[in-house]
């Protein structure tokens, strides 16, 4: 897999190990090919973690991927280091000039507060007008979700009575779009969330196209601008352990929390986790890279800027 980051990420040696090929900087800049670029925003307190959940599943496509981490400049980060932040991120403003043939918005531990009252809300919301102008296709992921489709259609949250948490069986709307090309009937995501949108409120608009629900999990996948735009609420990056660690941490924190659904076996946090999502994962996102960014990606990339002139 060409997936080129700096060779010293803390991602490269941890994928190694599960004999996942990437490809560091040097080697890259041999061959004569240009790369899809990438950014991914990572709103999550722990970026190590994140940035190899979706390093993880952009490394199985054949095509050469180069990736930008981004982070906000109006919030400082307490749980990764300022080496490690200095050493592989970029802030906006570093990247305002360029276009990208994809973005990924992660999720935030923020969706119990208003939008607005989000410390770095401002920033986002020119990030989002920005993407919208300037890259192909942007993934928005769970809270991001939420985010986006707030502030470009006015869907609003609802807080949930209980944490949504585990693996939950999905189905499609649409099983003919190229983004579910190979997927099943049915198919597992996680989802760790306080909060949810409702499909009534999504169906209202015509600009969105509600791909993807669960009974229990509810809205899955949006999409507008025929995938300019793709709103995901559940988490198919999580790592194996993700849910597991988040079980342990609430309970320490004497937290209500459920055991996670359809992740144990015989829901016995004692007993060994099933991973019911991890190949949709893969498969979607290899859908994504080739029909939505390289497929879709204008040969001079200044084309991005107009073609979102005219969609938006």
């Amino acid at each position: 897999m060409p997936l080129n980051i700096p060779r010293n990420l803390p991602a490269v040696e941890a994928l190694k190990k599960e004999n996942i090929f990437v490809m560091d900087d040097l080697r890259a800049s041999t061959q004569d090919i240009r790369p899809l670029k990438v950014a991914l925003l990572n709103l999550m307190p722990v970026k190590i973690a994140t940035e190899t959940d979706f390093v993880r599943l952009l490394s199985n496509s054949p095509l050469q991927v180069e990736v930008d981490l981004l982070k906000m400049q109006t919030h400082d980060s307490k749980n990764t280091s300022q080496e490690h932040l200095a050493t592989f991120y970029k802030n906006f403003e570093d990247i305002r000039k360029s276009n990208y043939d994809g973005m990924i918005i992660t999720g935030a531990p923020v969706e119990m507060l208003d939008f607005e009252d989000v410390n770095y809300w401002n920033e986002l919301t020119g990030i989002m007008d920005w993407a919208a102008r300037h890259v192909t296709s942007t993934l928005y992921i769970c809270w991001a979700a939420q985010a986006g489709l707030y502030y470009f259609h006015g869907i609003p949250k609802y807080p949930l009575d209980k944490k949504k948490f585990g693996v939950f069986k999905h189905t499609l709307n649409n099983p003919n779009i190229p983004l579910f090309r190979g997927f099943d009937d049915e198919f597992y995501v996680p989802h760790s969330r306080h909060t949810e949108l409702r499909r009534e409120d999504i169906l209202k608009v015509a600009a969105l196209n509600l791909l993807s629900e669960s009974p229990e999990a509810g809205v899955h996948i949006v999409m507008s601008r025929g995938g300019r735009e793709i709103f995901i609420t559940g988490h198919s990056e999580y790592s194996p352990d993700t849910l597991h660690t988040e079980y342990l941490r609430d309970l320490g924190k004497n937290l209500p929390i459920d055991i996670p659904v359809n992740y144990y076996t015989d829901n016995n946090p004692e007993k060994e986790i099933i991973v019911r999502w991890r190949a949709h994962a893969h498969l979607m996102f290899k859908n994504w890279l080739n029909y939505y960014v390289y497929q879709s990606t204008p040969y001079n990339p200044k084309e991005i800027e107009m073609l979102g002139d005219i969609l938006v």
